[in-house]
């Protein structure tokens, strides 16, 4: 044991101490932010404060940080600073790092910056026709080594949006004159040639077949590259859900100008299964669960079944069930064409109704742009009312339209941006009272402010917009007509509590208006605040009448943010009516109410 500790002994006396004091840095009439930055680059400051065990790792960092401070002085447009690193007092490029000191007592970094330097020639060439150089290249501007790059990359980037995707930079000869405080820059660019698309190579896949990947895709093969129609393929095989990981990456281009494009995927487990559920003390307890098969066949077909159980001790009638089952299939048509088919089944037990309905529909689903999808379809739907006016069976045929923009920057919790959705379903009554058809008509408007530059505060306003118009009311399906209060228009107001006289019985209306605004603020990155009103508008007639009522609502929400999205508790009461000031809902549940 004795010669083992006289081993160890000898290593410890070969290994210097560390520093025993903290680097000092001065950077003389800078900014803070320079100094900051000169901090935040040294790795001598680094290997410091992580205990270093050896001098010979301080004075290896020591040398090293000349390099990285000239390279923090340039990006900030400092061309001619003087660097002196000096450790016990010793310039640290003098200091061998194989005979280091026995021990560092001092650090210090000084830095001088010198001048900043201003741009002279400025000079990007050849350019293509649409390329747009940022504002800052140009003679007499600050100069700096970002904006030298940002103007490379947008020259470069300007030729690939026309096709030549090895656009490369050829020649830089960039020119600091001292003694005038100027930067000449000249870059020379040289597009290449023009190329088309290739193949695309998929990899890596496993039950996903190559030729399904390839009509997902829909990379335009043949056409003039372009690497918007990349980020767009990319997207496509994203957007399926098939796939955990994609990535598409340009090959080298052929003889014939041509270039394939090789994606390489990941596949996501096949099956998937999901619960959700909420709380209101009006609409009572809801729970949902689902089961998901994600490539039913190989190409990217989904099959999905639900099943949910809402009203469970609530004050909206009895309880509700649907079961519910969906295929779709995309890339039928072309890429951005997605085929659909819908069942349901469902059990309504509402304060005002009872209905059994079975409705399958199919149709398609196309995305335009990143922020406008629509879908038209063809249902059929039978329903077994019973209400006030008796027990009756309902067949509609109807042609399901539908228009949905969104630019919000986070679904989940928007900050800013607005979301639209236009809903139109033109109907014929096949097994009626009355026969005949007509439409019934539906917006949702949402919109999002952000106040101040932090984000933390915000203002958000719904607008919902609702007529049905034509058809004998017997023969409309109860969900066809509108009623307001409850947690999805108006909180606070009993559930389903405004409705119209039809026939002399109140029933829902023809036409609805609903308005709803909320302040959101962000406590801490947890938890935020809500304060919020709503009001809602229930006519007799589809064209919001003079005879319509009013009912409106208020209250105050807190937030708790998760992966998810936040999980909102409001507690609202009643503005106006009978039981104005007098009551108070709670409401559980994911995401913001709108």
């Amino acid at each position: 044991m004795a010669r083992f500790g006289a081993f160890f002994l000898s290593i410890a006396l070969l290994c210097p101490a560390a520093a025993s004091a903290e680097v000092r840095i001065d950077v003389p009439g800078a900014s803070d932010e320079v100094t900051d930055a000169v901090r935040a680059a040294s790795l001598l400051v680094s290997t410091e404060a992580e205990d270093a065990e050896t001098v010979q790792d301080l004075v290896a960092a020591a040398r090293a940080d000349y390099g990285r401070l000239v390279a923090v002085m340039y990006e900030r447009g400092f061309f001619g600073p003087e660097i002196s690193i000096r450790l016990n007092g010793q310039e640290a490029a003098t200091l061998s790092p194989f005979s280091p000191p026995a021990q560092i007592t001092s650090m210090e970094i000084r830095v001088n910056p010198g001048r900043a330097f201003r741009l002279g020639r400025a000079e990007i060439a050849p350019l293509a026709p649409d390329t747009d150089l940022p504002e800052g290249f140009r003679s007499g501007a600050p100069a700096g080594t970002p904006i030298l790059r940002e103007a490379a990359e947008a020259a470069i980037t300007g030729w690939r949006n026309d096709g030549h995707a090895i656009a490369g930079i050829t020649r830089q000869s960039i020119t600091a004159r001292q003694r005038e405080g100027v930067l000449d820059a000249e870059i020379t660019v040289a597009p290449g040639p023009l190329i088309r698309f290739g193949d695309l190579i998929p990899e890596g896949q496993d039950r996903m077949r190559p030729e399904r990947i390839r009509e997902i895709a829909g990379l335009p093969r043949g056409e003039v590259f372009s690497p918007a129609a990349v980020e767009t393929s990319e997207t496509r095989l994203r957007r399926t859900g098939v796939f955990r990981s994609v990535a598409l990456e340009e090959r080298p281009p052929g003889a014939d100008d041509t270039m394939d494009i090789g994606a390489t995927v990941v596949e996501a487990p096949l099956r998937r299964f999901g619960f959700g559920a909420e709380l209101s003390s009006t609409d009572g307890a809801a729970l949902s669960t689902y089961w998901l098969h994600r490539n039913l066949f190989g190409g990217a077909e989904r099959l999905r079944f639900d099943a949910e159980i809402s009203g469970i001790g609530g004050d909206t009638g009895g309880a509700d069930w649907e079961l519910g089952g969906a295929f779709s299939r995309p890339a039928t048509i072309n890429a951005d064409t997605t085929l659909v088919f819908d069942v349901t089944l469902a059990g309504l037990d509402e304060p005002s109704f009872e209905e059994t309905l079975f409705e399958i529909t199919g149709g398609f689903e196309r995305i335009f742009s990143d922020t406008l999808a629509g879908e038209i379809g063809l249902g059929l739907r039978y329903s077994d009312i019973t209400d006030a006016f008796g027990t009756r069976d309902v067949t509609l045929l109807t042609l399901p339209l539908g228009l949905t923009f969104d630019n919000r920057d986070d679904p989940l919790d928007a900050r800013e941006g607005y979301f639209a959705e236009l809903e139109l379903t033109p109907f014929a009554v096949l097994d009626g009272s009355g026969g005949g058809g007509g439409l019934r008509a539906t917006l949702d408007a949402r919109g999002y402010l952000a106040l101040g530059q932090s984000d933390r505060h915000r203002l958000a306003g719904r607008l919902q917009l609702g007529t049905a118009e034509g058809g004998d009311f017997t023969d409309l399906p109860p969900e066809f007509l509108f009623f307001s209060g409850g947690g999805d228009t108006v909180r606070g107001q009993p559930y389903q509590s405004l409705g119209a006289l039809q026939g002399g019985q109140v029933a829902g209306g023809r036409g609805f208006l609903g308005l709803s605004a909320e302040y959101r603020a962000d406590i801490t990155d947890t938890y935020g605040l809500v304060a919020f009103v709503d009001g809602g508008y229930i006519s007799a007639e589809a064209l919001w009448d003079d005879g319509g009522d009013w009912q409106t609502g208020a209250g105050l929400g807190l937030r708790y943010n998760t992966a998810l999205g936040p999980i909102r508790v409001d507690l609202a009461t009643p503005v106006s009516g009978d039981d104005a000031g007098q009551s108070l809902q709670l409401y559980i549940g994911i995401g913001h109410a709108f």
